[in-house]
């Protein structure tokens, strides 16, 4: 019979100092490892299989004498029933690596996807739009959670305190969140339900936001007071006021205007071709320049090195703000982008043009059965002719040469 170590105390452990194995007793093969430095750790000596093993049970005075005896005896215990401890500790600690290797932020999720969308981004300001409603609404709530632990809860809480005030930012953020937890999913670092879709979902939870209150148009001026509003237009000066009358005179938007390029306007076809990525729609537009047009930009200077038709004083181009500053210097209460339902008005109550090409010189997407038709050849020469009774529409004289006060509509 194998001679049985005597029992040490707890306080002949503490006072032990010589380095080496010290045999604990209490279970056969408990020992308490000291170093060089006097570090003491535990040991548990046992055969397991065919080989002898020396399994560590963790440090001293953290893990006390009487735990270590408890630990040594389940040890022996789970040999005994042939587990070999050792590889179930390397196979848990695996398993561990590789689970951490799946844990990801759902801010880190966000500049992760972000990062591999960028190039379908429109623009760059769309992206940095994206980044700024998640950093500001959705990453003090979610983003330093886990995204496989992000639940529908945590989503409401995101989304209710801007949902009723800030209807529109709230939408598109849930949509945003949305895909931010879909590339997730795909990539490996969750699972389940996406719990920031809206059907069957969040629709439970939240008000429709079509319910909320009726979407607010941009104002826009009465199409029969657009030609005494152009009189008071040419009378201002400055680069700001001529973008706003060529926007006005290609019922264009504002942002198509203010990074029009010299390279993008054709003279000798009387065509301004504005690329797919300044588009809303994302596809090429090709808009017809009147006699009014093509003037207004004989007189604009160019400016070496610069290819913007309406550069900013600094060079760069002009704010989404410049344009609205100046109906507003104007008292006009209504906004450039207005001016676009101003045209569409004229066309519907004031010519014969079919719909479609109205709808095309505003670069709306045609949705119904004949688009594809209309799509071939853009029914070019008929919006040329739409354009051209816009410009002479404009250029009607204002009664005894009287300016009437420009209205506001809804």
């Amino acid at each position: 019979m194998p001679k049985q170590a005597r029992e040490l105390s707890a306080l002949e452990i503490k006072r032990l100092t010589k380095p080496g194995h010290h045999a604990a007793g209490g279970v056969s093969g408990l020992l308490l490892q000291i170093t060089e430095t006097g570090s003491k750790s535990w040991i548990l000596r046992a055969i397991v299989g065919a080989k002898r093993r020396d399994i560590g049970l963790g440090g001293f005075p953290d893990v006390t004498l009487a735990q270590a005896r408890i630990n040594a005896r389940e040890l022996k215990e789970q040999i005994r029933s042939g587990v070999d401890p050792v590889e179930q500790r390397k196979a848990a600690k695996a398993a561990l690596i590789s689970a951490n290797g799946k844990l990801i932020c759902f801010a880190d999720a966000a500049h992760k996807f972000l990062t591999a969308k960028r190039s379908e981004f429109k623009n760059a300001k769309h992206a940095a739009q994206w980044q700024t409603t998640l950093e500001n609404y959705a990453f003090p709530v979610i983003g330093q959670m886990m995204v496989n632990h992000v639940e529908l809860p945590h989503i409401v809480q995101v989304l209710e305190p801007i949902w009723i005030a800030k209807t529109e930012t709230a939408t598109r953020l849930r949509g945003r969140i949305e895909s931010v937890l879909t590339w997730a999913k795909v990539a490996g670092y969750r699972e389940g339900e996406n719990p920031a879709r809206w059907k069957d979902n969040l629709d439970a939870v939240l008000p429709k936001p079509g319910k909320l209150k009726k979407v607010q148009h941009h104002k826009a001026i009465p199409w029969k007071d657009a030609a005494s509003f152009m009189v008071q237009l040419r009378q201002c000066e400055g680069i700001a006021p001529k973008a706003l009358e060529f926007l006005i005179l290609t019922a264009t938007r504002s942002g198509e205007v203010r990074g029009a390029q010299w390279q993008e306007i054709d003279t000798q076809a009387r065509i301004w071709t504005i690329p797919a990525e300044r588009m809303k729609a994302e596809k090429e537009h090709i808009v017809p320049l009147c006699d009014d047009a093509l003037n207004l930009l004989k007189q604009l200077p160019r400016l070496e090195g610069n290819d913007l038709i309406f550069p900013a004083a600094r060079g760069g181009q002009l704010s989404d703000m410049t344009l609205s500053a100046v109906m507003r210097r104007m008292k006009v209460n209504a906004t450039p982008h207005g001016f676009r339902s101003t045209f569409r008005d004229w066309c519907s109550e004031s010519t014969n043009y079919p719909n479609e090409v109205a709808e095309m010189a505003l670069a709306h997407t045609i949705a119904n059965g004949v688009e594809k038709a209309y799509r071939r050849g853009d029914l070019l020469a008929k919006r040329t002719r739409l354009m051209d009774d816009w410009c002479k529409y404009l250029n009607t004289p204002v009664a005894s040469g009287v300016v009437v006060p420009i209205r506001e509509v809804g």
